[in-house]
């Protein structure tokens, strides 16, 4: 990934993730193997996270193009 698309996913998270009352409204839940963690979708990069309520904590699990974020 390029300084430019890292730096759009970054901005991209602080407008809608950070101090966001409800993460999942921006996203979706994956199906498959992903199952109970929380995918966005960034132009053609996804983000794959799991979200912790208790602690109001989403952490990245995974970073990567449309074409192989899914792949193990």
């Amino acid at each position: 990934m390029d300084k430019y698309q890292a730096k759009l996913i970054l901005q991209w998270l602080y407008t809608n993730i950070d101090n966001s009352i409800d993460p999942r409204v921006h996203g979706k839940g994956p199906t498959s193997n992903l199952s109970g963690l929380w995918r966005y979708r960034i132009g053609n990069y996804r983000i794959i996270c799991e979200i912790e309520d208790d602690k109001l904590f989403v952490t990245a699990i995974n970073i990567g193009h449309r074409n192989s974020i899914y792949d193990n």
